[in-house]
């Protein structure tokens, strides 16, 4: 299993690099969106000093839902593409397990987010003030339970969009609402909005990167971590009964 993974794996990558656009989109687009959004906030390579602790807070936060939105949407694209093609009906006839074919696409986009998730460090370091603690071990970490979270329900999507045409429309509509209503303040938002915002892996993403950018621990966010631990198994399932292979 192990060795089909791997080979599925690189092939995939192969084929990604193949198509510029691909890597513009899964990659350039948010990185080139979080940069826009600290200018347009008012980020500075020397930041004042009453500007640290609000750029900490934000930019990580919002630049790491952006990679987990990007890998998403990629996904979705992907998978809906493959199908409409008749590349999944024929990669399910082979001997590889459906599990092998799946993981492989998200490998794929854990892979693209640790990429991307690099660059908006190395990006976002001059908007950073200077000997600023910021946890980045724990941070990827905390990106990747989200991403799992996001290509969970990515699966699902995909599954449920007719056609590769409104796959990506479809996934847009799903996601930026979303993590847009994940970084307002939730106490702000009607009632009814609160609960929905509570049940989608942004809002519990979010919380768990603020803290741990706080200097919070693991435990202190244990509800945030089981959640999006919750969401992932629960949209996996549901998108094993759904998932469509033609």
């Amino acid at each position: 299993m192990l060795r089909g993974l791997w080979k599925l794996t690189w092939l995939e990558i192969k084929i990604f690099l193949r198509e510029p656009l691909g890597g513009l989109g899964s990659i350039g687009m948010p990185l080139v969106f979080f940069l826009v959004v600290a200018r347009l906030g008012g980020a500075r390579s020397t930041p004042p000093p009453d500007a640290p602790a609000a750029v900490i807070a934000m930019l990580p936060v919002l630049g790491a839902l952006l990679v987990a939105v990007g890998a998403g949407q990629s996904l979705v694209a992907v998978i809906s593409i493959y199908r409409e093609g008749g590349i999944l009906k024929r990669l399910r006839a082979t001997p590889l397990r459906p599990v092998t074919i799946l993981s492989a696409h998200v490998v794929v986009k854990l892979l693209l987010s640790a990429v991307s998730l690099a660059l908006m460090i190395v990006a976002g370091r001059r908007f950073i003030p200077a000997g600023a603690a910021v946890p980045v071990v724990d941070f990827a970490l905390a990106l990747l339970l989200c991403t799992l979270s996001v290509l969970s329900i990515g699966f699902i999507i995909a599954s449920v969009v007719p056609t590769a045409r409104f796959a990506q429309p479809v996934a847009s509509l799903v996601f930026y609402p979303f993590m847009a209503l994940a970084l307002a303040p939730i106490d702000s938002l009607p009632a009814a909005l609160q609960i929905v915002t509570r049940l989608t892996p942004f809002f519990h993403a979010a919380s768990l990167l603020r803290g741990l950018l706080r200097g919070d621990g693991w435990l202190a966010h244990a509800s945030d971590v089981l959640s999006l631990a919750v969401i992932f198994v629960v949209c996996t399932a549901l998108s094993s009964r759904v998932f469509r292979w033609e």
